[in-house]
């Protein structure tokens, strides 16, 4: 019976570090290129947002909250309240009262809540192309929530702890983290290529291949001077250029002769 013996592929790290170290500038003008890339794309092909935050703050009961267990039931009460801002009719009411030409699942999406881990305030945040807009959008979901929530639950309606705050700067995208993650990617990229393509080529090169896929013992080297081989084409091509000179001039007899018959 003949045995299949499996072949094994050794990889060495100290090799594939010096192949990858051999490389280091082409991986480095990559990632450059990669985070130019990026960078580029970043200011001129993506729309900046602005965002801006409304703050409320929950009250549980229409009197003054006298025991723990109010605390407890008004902090139960913020997951109502986030589900009742993003109602239709208090959407539909803003999108009204703004004239804002989008529809309801236009702007919910542009609504996001949240709620602050052991406490009873609820950050209502609008995400806009236009810093004006937002801070208007906001404004607008935090009164007309106010009142439905208040004439709903019958409850106190929550005060505004904090109104919408003009931004200038965008909130979205940050081109500085753009572009750390385009030149990360480029570098690892570009690496991982060259340690790929570099495992895959399975020819000889040199006298330690021979002795390490071979497993035979080289006997001797032939020597080429630098420069031997570009010498050894050019001769290669002048060879054939009079090979083709003298074939053009022996056509050129034969048609002088035939015409002198």
């Amino acid at each position: 019976m003949e045995k299949q013996q499996d072949e094994e592929i050794e990889i060495d790290l100290l090799e594939l570090f010096g192949v990858v170290r051999a490389r280091w500038f082409s991986i480095l003008m990559t990632g450059i290129i990669l985070a130019a890339v990026a960078g580029i794309g970043t200011l001129f092909l993506v729309t900046p947002k602005y965002q801006s935050t409304s703050k409320l703050y929950i009250v549980g009961q229409t009197s003054a909250l006298t025991s723990l267990s109010d605390l407890q039931a008004g902090s139960q009460l913020t997951q109502d309240y986030m589900i009742l801002v993003q109602s239709r009719p208090v959407l539909e009411t803003v999108i009204d009262n703004l004239r804002l030409d989008m529809e309801y699942e236009s702007l919910k999406e542009m609504v996001a809540l949240n709620n602050q881990s052991d406490t009873r305030i609820l950050d209502i945040t609008v995400t806009a192309d236009d810093p004006y807009m937002a801070k208007e959008i906001v404004d607008e979901v935090s009164q007309v929530s106010v009142s439905r929530i208040a004439s709903i639950m019958n409850v106190d309606e929550p005060t505004t702890v904090e109104y919408g705050h003009l931004e200038n700067s965008p909130s979205s995208p940050n081109a500085k983290k753009n572009i750390a993650i385009g030149g990360l990617l480029g570098l690892v990229a570009s690496a991982a290529v060259i340690i790929i393509l570099y495992l895959l080529n399975d020819t000889i090169c040199s006298e330690d291949d021979v002795q390490k896929y071979l497993g035979l013992n080289t006997l001797g080297l032939i020597p080429i001077e630098e420069g031997a081989m570009e010498q050894m084409m050019k001769d290669k091509r002048k060879r054939k250029g009079h090979s083709g000179g003298l074939w053009n001039r022996l056509l050129l007899g034969n048609r002088s002769r035939k015409g002198n018959g």
